[in-house]
């Protein structure tokens, strides 16, 4: 996930299901304090672990995403674990396994779809298994019920970034597929009659050389004809295609960033010379570059008209880390040095900057 708002977001959920984790810690273990023999302590203490350590390893994949089947089924053992471990731990002096019960109840909303069902087990279960069932079940529904109205928003409000994030990322792939298909319709608008003809006359072409030789070399002619101008075109479209505008491209590259999630600032001068085509690449490059390996909150454009030389600079903090350049900042800079312009990129207190000049 992108930006630290979504990070932020992530934390304050996470703090605030932490307070039903609390419940499963605090109550058990008032019960174990009150309990006197030491072999119910022991088992106790083991049982109360096993089920804080999987309930905050749930919670966490939870909202994370990352690895909640796992937990899950962990979760799962180690409260049933908890009934033979917990329940007869102070008995008759303290309701120990119903605070379980209100910690189930309190987080069945994040847990489960059908979380209904593990509210009413939960409280079923505190009725049986507390020394007194009134007692039981009061815990098990009053405190479990104000933990779940009390994590059912942050919850809800973290599925929605969570939504939104999905959205945007979404937003910035079709961005670039539209362009991919966009590039593919023009060269099969340009290329499809033209081969479709070319082939009729291969054809023919085969077909009259054993009688007419003459013509038949006339056809293949043509064919060759114009198969050298559909090359020819082809070229033209690629051309077209790599040097497009700066002023084109840094617009493209603002709204997928700003649909990624990226606030970006992008300052053009009026009028661009035509050297300045050539930096479209090195924004181009740059642009993917944001996108695919940096988790960049802001990314600045920025190009100045100089005397002798037009230059570019992109900066965003979201620097990899990683070592070496890659093989598109190589490639770059190799085309770049083509047209006697330079490529300097690196990073510095957490900004990668990326530096491209062409002369005018």
């Amino acid at each position: 996930m992108r930006g630290q708002a979504v990070r932020r977001a992530r934390v304050l959920t996470l703090l605030s299901l932490g307070v039903a984790w609390s419940t499963s810690l605090i109550g058990p273990g008032i019960g174990l304090l009150l309990e006197t023999r030491s072999t119910r302590v022991v088992f106790g203490a083991v049982g109360l672990l096993l089920f804080t350590v999987t309930h905050a390893g749930v919670l966490y994949a939870t909202v994370s995403r990352r690895g909640r089947t796992g937990w899950t089924v962990a979760f799962a053992v180690a409260t049933a674990l908890t009934v033979p471990l917990l329940a007869p731990i102070a008995l008759g002096r303290w309701e120990t396994w119903a605070w379980v019960g209100a910690s189930l109840v309190g987080t069945a909303p994040v847990l489960a779809r059908r979380w209904w069902a593990v509210a009413v087990g939960a409280v079923g279960a505190s009725v049986v298994l507390a020394s007194y069932p009134p007692h039981g079940a009061l815990i098990a529904v009053g405190v479990g019920s104000g933990l779940a109205l009390a994590h059912v928003l942050p919850v809800w409000l973290w599925d929605l970034v969570v939504q939104a994030q999905d959205g945007r990322e979404a937003r910035a792939r079709l961005a670039v597929i539209e362009e991919r298909l966009r590039f593919a319709r023009d060269v099969h608008d340009l290329l499809g009659h033209r081969l479709t003809v070319i082939a009729l006359k291969a054809e023919l072409a085969e077909r009259l050389a054993p009688v007419d030789a003459s013509r038949a070399a006339g056809e293949a002619g043509e064919a060759r004809a114009l198969a050298a101008s559909a090359l020819v075109d082809l070229r033209d479209a690629v051309d077209g295609y790599r040097a497009v505008d700066l002023a084109d491209q840094a617009s493209a590259i603002e709204q997928v960033l700003t649909s990624a999630g990226v606030r970006c600032t992008v300052t053009l001068p009026d009028e661009l010379p035509p050297a300045a085509r050539e930096l479209s690449w090195a924004l181009r490059e740059a642009g993917t570059n944001v996108l695919r390996h940096s988790r960049a909150r802001w990314c600045t454009v920025e190009v100045v008209c100089g005397a002798d030389v037009v230059r570019l600079t992109v900066a965003n903090d979201g620097a990899p880390g990683t070592k070496g350049r890659g093989t598109g900042l190589d490639g770059l800079s190799d085309r770049l040095a083509g047209a006697g312009g330079t490529l300097v990129a690196g990073q510095e207190d957490g900004v990668f900057t990326l530096v491209a000049t062409v002369p005018t």
